[in-house]
């Protein structure tokens, strides 16, 4: 019964008890339930031992959004068949191309107070905590999807002429200059929201088409994962002592990246997404069910 009870804990929210933590901890869990009079002592080891027999680990979290725009569905389609080579039930052409954009935010060029250190034997590379803030850029990129080219460029400022200048800069490069059509997946940035932002790609670029992911949909956007490469790879650590030395390390990078690059291997298809929403549905369904219950017992 105390194994019961301890796991029925685990899965509670502590808030909801009147407990001030955000989630359980195993010693959190033990000393409640002593609290509680589940049992007279108990480890935290114990009670972890306990939770690992139903793989319940409640101090872990992740984080979701829930899917609030009224044509999520419709709009996450279009982007995955894009992705999966398709728009409005055709094949995209062999002179058509899909492209990714968006921008990296408030990049700093952190100069240590003191030189990083290279990794030496038995030694890993050193970098001095204490830094000097010498100014931040935006990263404004635009990412083929299907071959792997990345083409940005670095901004004081985001907002629409910034954009503007990214589209420029790819829609007068080939092969996108003599594209038949090239489509632009974007999230809902201010810099290309909205049907204004429809209108003025298609009266400077007439072969440009802008694609908009549903809101709060940035985990669809291709970009993104090209942005995490970067943090990944050229900002963490962060040892730069100006921003001409940021923009070049960035822009050296990104020519690195274009000579070997790859597709990225994009596996959620319009199935998953169905299938997503379904579970979505299903939840919302049992939601009011389940509040009910609650408020019974």
């Amino acid at each position: 019964m105390a194994v019961v009870t301890v796991k029925a804990l685990a899965c509670e929210l502590p808030a909801e008890t009147g407990v001030p933590l955000s989630r359980w901890s195993a010693p959190d869990l033990a000393v409640e339930a002593v609290a509680r009079g589940v049992v007279e002592s108990i480890s935290a080891s114990t009670v972890r031992r306990w939770l690992a027999g139903d793989a319940l680990k409640p101090w872990q979290h992740r984080s979701w959004i829930y899917p609030r725009d009224p044509d999520f569905a419709a709009k996450a389609a279009r982007a995955l068949d894009l992705y999966a080579g398709f728009f409005d039930g055709e094949p995209v052409g062999e002179n058509e191309f899909v492209v990714c954009a968006d921008e990296k935010t408030s990049i700093q060029a952190r100069c240590r107070c003191h030189p990083t250190l290279p990794p030496g034997k038995a030694r890993m590379m050193r970098v001095e905590h204490e830094y000097e803030r010498r100014g931040a850029l935006q990263y404004l990129a635009a990412y083929d999807v299907h071959h792997a080219r990345v083409i940005g460029r670095l901004e004081p400022k985001t907002g629409i002429k910034p954009f503007a200048r990214l589209v420029a800069q790819v829609m007068t490069t080939e092969p996108y200059a003599s594209a038949d059509r090239v489509f632009w997946i974007v999230d809902n940035g201010s810099s290309h929201r909205g049907r204004a932002s429809v209108k003025r790609m298609t009266k400077a670029w007439p072969t440009a088409q802008l694609v908009h992911l549903p809101v709060h949909a940035s985990w669809l956007d291709q970009a993104e994962i090209f942005f995490s490469i970067l943090q990944r790879k050229v900002l963490t650590p962060n040892d730069l002592t100006d921003l001409d030395a940021l923009t070049e390390r960035i822009l050296a990078f990104q020519d690195r990246y274009n000579a070997t690059a790859t597709p990225f291997d994009w596996t959620f298809t319009r199935t998953d997404l169905d299938r997503l929403l379904d579970r979505i549905a299903a939840h919302e369904a049992a939601a009011p069910i389940q509040s009910t219950g609650l408020a019974t017992a």
